[in-house]
């Protein structure tokens, strides 16, 4: 349970083991989506981690978790959400100390405000494309409160609904951004983020007015702030940059962290984690080593 009465819905996510040994054993890691998304895109990523025990959560209004009664989506709750997880790990019996995390644009700021609010909870943390920007690039790309953001109203104007899960997979295989995806991630994005409903068509479970709510606030987070109070080790993964945005900040974001690193990805786009699920979960395993 997370705050403002969250119920959260944790994935275990498993991975190939060769050996032929348990695949949902070994160090735990906790997977932090991007808005919009959902814990089970990790999936073809996860099986890629090798020795690791991988735990997905669903961010309040994503996936399987409703969104707060006020349907506030401030970026606060987020990281309340990561301790929420946190916590109900380690009341699981699962060793904590030193967590690693791995998050993917909002999911990676919901990380690093996590560990400014209680620094130690994590060991370290591979971050691809956290939405952490300076101020004056936040109002360059229209991610302040209460100002004009594209982002958001893209959200708004997504189709909710369709005819049946294939449809929803071909329809988005069939355009960018999301045909961008290895195909895996996108069918389990389908797969997991639609709703039955009783006349057999499916939803969206992030509705579009809550992934518009959350992209209004991505600005009026002071992770950016305090960057400097982040102690564990932190990799940022980045892809092509191409104007403003969480790219072109990942630079600034490893310069204030003391003890951060980049990882470029050049051929790559924002979606990183979900186009290329076997390579990343490669640098992140030996960013973790």
């Amino acid at each position: 349970m997370s705050t403002d009465g969250v119920q959260l819905a944790v994935h275990q996510l498993g991975h190939d083991d060769p050996s032929g040994g348990d695949p949902f054993a070994g160090r735990p890691v906790l997977l932090c989506h991007a808005t919009g998304f959902h814990g089970m895109v990790w999936a073809p990523m996860a099986r890629h981690l090798e020795g690791c025990a991988a735990y997905a959560l669903d961010f309040r209004g994503h996936g399987d978790s409703p969104p707060p009664a006020d349907r506030g989506m401030d970026w606060n709750g987020f990281a309340d959400d990561v301790l929420a997880v946190v916590d109900a790990m380690a009341a699981a019996g699962i060793d904590v100390d030193g967590l690693v995390a791995v998050g993917h644009s909002k999911g990676g700021a919901a990380i690093l405000l996590a560990e400014q609010r209680r620094p130690g909870t994590f060991g370290a943390a591979y971050l691809y494309e956290p939405v952490v920007m300076p101020p004056e690039v936040r109002a360059q790309v229209g991610a302040t409160e209460g100002g004009p953001n594209p982002m958001a109203e893209g959200a708004l104007r997504r189709r909710p609904t369709f005819a049946s899960r294939d449809a929803a997979y071909d329809n988005y295989a069939s355009k960018l951004p999301l045909s961008a995806l290895d195909p895996a991630a996108l069918r389990a994005y389908v797969d997991h983020g639609f709703a039955d409903q009783p006349d057999g068509t499916v939803t969206l479970k992030c509705r579009p007015e809550i992934e518009a709510a959350v992209f209004r606030m991505g600005g009026v987070h002071q992770a950016f702030e305090h960057l400097g109070e982040v102690s564990c080790p932190v990799t940022v993964g980045v892809g092509e940059v191409t104007g403003f945005g969480p790219a072109a900040a990942a630079v600034s974001v490893v310069e204030r962290v003391p003890r951060g690193h980049l990882d470029e990805f050049p051929d790559l786009g924002h979606f990183g984690p979900l186009e290329d699920p076997p390579r990343i979960a490669a640098r992140v395993l030996a960013a973790f080593a």
